[in-house]
């Protein structure tokens, strides 16, 4: 077994037993370790296979994000993880920028248009239930994370599962929106929705990575 692959394997058993056994749970030490682990050994895996430095620094920022995000029970560093991940979106937008790019066509340019017109009536329902302070930081995260999104619609179809990435990637921050605002804070946190949310946000990390990689080899 090479480095990379035990790197890959490694990160994925992580990744299954923190969604089957930790995502819903109080934070924890033990917690905080395998969730920041599997994704920080995905950046791993992709540096040590060459990947695009943009790649690398956006799986990166992505554990830092969820390393400020699993510290603190209180949310006391949301905004930090916020900016983490806000970072990752840019370098991810940047990274999409530099792939083979798909003709311009109507069907592209509606699925841009749809994804955009989608997200902004999410945000705008969703802001009644943001404090105010974290209203602005909310509405730039919102749309960040549609650029990634609208980016990732014109690549080439070779690059499918980083396309199917990125929206599973934005479909997990619509579930987690839902459990940091609308969700009571003294309500428990319900299984079913943490899992959903893990298994879309590290399966999106992963097709991205390897959607790229697989393109370069």
């Amino acid at each position: 077994m090479t480095l990379p692959t035990g790197v890959l394997l490694t990160s994925m058993v992580l990744g299954v037993l923190y969604g089957t056994a930790f995502c819903w749970r109080p934070h924890s030490l033990l917690k905080l370790i395998v969730k920041t682990g599997s994704t920080a050994l995905l950046a791993l895996w992709a540096y040590l296979l060459g990947g695009p430095v943009l790649l690398v620094a956006g799986l990166a920022l992505s554990s830092l994000g969820d390393f400020f995000l699993e510290a603190d029970e209180n949310d006391k560093f949301l905004l930090p993880g916020m900016g983490a991940f806000f970072a990752a979106h840019v370098t991810y937008i940047a990274l999409f920028w530099a792939l083979p790019q798909a003709d311009r066509t109507l069907l592209i340019l509606a699925a841009q248009i749809g994804l955009i017109a989608c997200g902004v009536v999410f945000i705008r329902w969703l802001a009644p239930w943001v404090t105010k302070g974290m209203r602005l930081p909310v509405i730039g995260y919102g749309g960040i994370i549609l650029m990634m999104g609208a980016a990732a619609l014109r690549l080439e179809p070779a690059y499918l599962l980083v396309l199917l990435g990125a929206l599973m990637f934005i479909a997990s921050d619509v579930i987690l929106s839902f459990q940091l605002f609308v969700r009571p804070a003294d309500a428990p946190k319900p299984a079913l929705p943490s899992i959903a949310l893990w298994f879309l946000y590290y399966g999106g990390q992963a097709l991205i990575a390897w959607g790229v990689l697989s393109n370069l080899a």
